[in-house]
């Protein structure tokens, strides 16, 4: 090697030791060890976004359970023992969720901060998300079934019964999408099925794609077409063209009504409201269907025992399947799949790798448990990644493995799983957390189910030969359910009658 670039490594390192040891030296006694980078406001943000589940690992072997990182800006205390949680998820006067998604989501879906220009909206928001959840998943679970019926007839089922390939994400995709979209918000006024469909799917396909970066508050302008790409897709949502569509849900019909209250928000934020919406609905149910999907088919005998399942649930509630007939599938027979609850939980383990966060609202001491606290500054973040104790082999037997009975034990959903001897309370993240976690996730669970189903029924399925194993790509660590680094190949044929 070059004498000049040895020295300046060695330089290099010997700043990097008194960097770090300057840092330290402004830091209280009971605050969290600071990770600082060698780069201003970027801090570690590069070295995490590269791989954020490995970064928190190594940082966890030499700093402990809980530590603090500059990333882009913001100083983030990670808790990384799960046996915390709790203590961190009660926290709601002086740690908030809001602060943060009040500002990102308007940056990301183009439309105006919630504020007291518009008095009593964010509490009309709130309460409307109700509607996603009790006795009004009941009815918007039919219209699902419904529907996905209505898309997967018309676009697989009536056609010769040989063997096809296709690509598995591209197929979830174009199902979920549309399906979801009409149960969400209806159907045109004289036909069955919205014609600018796969235009609209193209669009938002685009933008999923730039998500992550506008969730970094990346200006949209320096993101190529994205500006005009999300134009388009809120376009779609103006109110003189929802007001045309029939059969939306009632948590649609319910918000729309809601907006048209405001007579200062403008028809183009109204629809941006709406398009936010159908990000909420798609962006990580897609990837989650496809990962449920990809490993029961890479899986053989768990595919087969989950349809077993699945035809006994039908058969003893009396239910005669036919393949010239729409299934139906409701509620209560959703409920009683256990094995495929089980393995669209394995899949959520192995793939989603959603980040809780809060923002801490002054400085006070956060009680970590009856022996230790931690100094929070006002505006720091504190952040809870799932992830690791979601591939924690103490928590998780052979944790890089999918086992679709993980979760059922002696005929009964298991939810009993120990970190240190003692019972977690929260065992599995990916919907977030107290009083933040996702008011979707049930609907979000049932259509998965019900996508599942209706394939497990009609289709036969097997994966394409000569392809690597499904990866997962990191971009969107911290953001949901990972997407795969590339498509899969599978084939499939109608199902003897």
């Amino acid at each position: 090697f070059c004498p000049n670039l040895q020295l300046g490594g060695l330089f290099l390192a010997f700043c990097e030791i008194m960097w770090f040891l300057l840092c330290v030296a402004y830091r209280r006694e009971d605050e969290p060890p600071l990770i600082k980078g060698w780069i201003p406001f970027i801090g570690k943000a590069l070295e995490f976004g590269k791989d954020a589940h490995k970064f928190l690992k190594e940082h966890k072997r030499k700093f402990g359970d809980v530590f603090t990182v500059q990333i882009a800006g913001k100083y983030m205390t990670f808790i990384m023992d799960p046996l915390l949680y709790p203590n961190i998820i009660k926290q709601g006067r002086q740690l908030d969720f809001h602060e943060f998604s009040n500002r990102v989501a308007p940056f990301a879906f183009g439309y105006p901060p919630v504020t007291s220009k518009f008095p009593g909206l964010r509490e009309q928001i709130k309460r409307s998300f109700i509607l996603l959840q009790g006795d009004n998943l009941t009815p918007l679970t039919e219209s699902m079934m419904g529907n996905l019926m209505l898309v997967f007839r018309q676009d697989y089922l009536e056609q010769e019964s040989s063997w096809k390939t296709a690509y598995m994400y591209k197929f979830c995709n174009s199902i979920m999408f549309e399906a979801t979209f009409l149960t969400m918000y209806g159907k045109p006024a004289s036909a069955s099925r919205h014609s600018g469909m796969s235009v609209l799917e193209k669009d938002f396909i685009k933008f999923d794609n730039m998500f992550p970066l506008l969730v970094a508050q990346i200006p949209i302008w320096l993101l190529g077409r994205t500006k005009a790409i999300r134009q388009r897709l809120i376009n779609y949502f103006l109110p003189h063209q929802m007001s045309c569509w029939s059969h939306s849900s009632e948590f649609i019909r319910t918000r729309f009504e809601m907006f048209e209250q405001y007579d200062t928000l403008r028809d183009f934020d109204k629809a941006a409201h709406h398009f936010a919406i159908l990000w909420a609905s798609l962006g990580n149910t897609v990837p989650a269907t496809f990962w449920a999907m990809y490993y029961l088919v890479s899986h053989p005998e768990a595919l087969q025992f989950v349809r077993q399942e699945l035809e006994d649930v039908l058969r003893l509630s009396g239910v005669e399947f036919s393949r010239d007939q729409d299934v139906t599938l409701t509620p209560a027979h959703l409920e009683k799949l256990l094995y495929m609850e089980s393995a669209i939980k394995e899949s959520f383990r192995l793939c989603s790798s959603s980040m809780n966060i809060r923002v801490a609202q002054e400085d006070f001491s956060l009680r970590l448990d009856a022996e230790r606290s931690a100094a929070v500054r006002k505006g720091d973040v504190i952040a809870l990644y799932p992830q690791a104790l979601h591939l924690d082999p103490e928590i998780y037997e052979d944790p890089e493995t999918f086992r679709f009975d993980r979760y059922v034990q002696n005929g009964q959903k298991k939810t009993d799983f120990y970190k240190d001897g003692q019972k977690l309370k929260h065992y599995l993240m990916p919907f977030g957390s107290g009083a933040t976690k996702c008011p979707g996730r049930f609907f979000a669970i049932n259509e998965i189910k019900q996508f599942l189903s209706v394939i497990l029924l009609y289709l036969d399925l097997e994966l394409e030969e000569g392809q690597s194993k499904a990866t997962l790509d990191l971009s969107r660590a911290g953001l949901g359910v990972m997407l795969p680094a590339k498509d899969v190949r599978f084939r499939y044929r109608l199902r003897p009658v």
